[in-house]
């Protein structure tokens, strides 16, 4: 059953063990952004973790990290991937250095995955956070949707190992 949606950061300053979080599309409304503008420009993007771009997300994940939560995100992405993808690819070098595990999964790797129809944040595999985005990657109403039911926890826990065994770590995953 869906409840009310708790704020993110308390979810993740309320989780013991684990926080994953699965992306399934190729662009998101970022793409507006500057920084992504700045990229399609010159070809720049943040990797430092310290940069004031980092430093709210920087600090949730390093707060989490310091006390045991192992966080993982894991992206399926379509190849040839998009430019937002190669931006996001580029960024991830500062998720990482925060203490994030990444994996890229090409899309035609994971047809036999039954996946949930959105992204989502599972926290210590009981609580799912669902984030819904319109078809141009921009937040759709309502942008979020939070359940502990245990037959949905399960489902995107699956989803997300199987998924995360079959992907490939950031370091060595070459968009396409």
């Amino acid at each position: 059953m869906t409840q009310s949606v708790p704020d993110f950061s308390e979810l993740l300053k309320g989780t013991q063990r684990s926080a994953v979080h699965l992306e399934l599309r190729d662009t998101y409304a970022a793409q507006d952004s500057g920084g992504f503008a700045e990229y399609l420009r010159t070809g720049y993007a943040e990797q430092n973790p310290d940069a004031a771009f980092w430093s709210r997300w920087g600090g949730l994940v390093r707060e989490a990290v310091g006390r045991g939560v192992s966080m993982r995100r894991a992206r399926i992405v379509s190849e040839p991937v998009t430019d937002y993808i190669r931006y996001e690819h580029a960024l991830t070098v500062a998720n990482v250095a925060l203490g994030e595990h990444v994996r890229w999964l090409p899309r035609r790797q994971a047809s036999d995955i039954a996946l949930p129809g959105n992204d989502f944040w599972l926290f210590d595999d009981s609580a799912v956070l669902f984030n819904h985005f319109a078809g141009d990657g921009a937040w759709a109403e309502p942008r979020l949707t939070y359940t502990e039911d245990p037959a949905v926890a399960t489902l995107c826990a699956t989803a997300f190992e199987t998924v995360w065994n079959r992907s490939i770590p950031h370091e060595e995953y070459r968009p396409a």
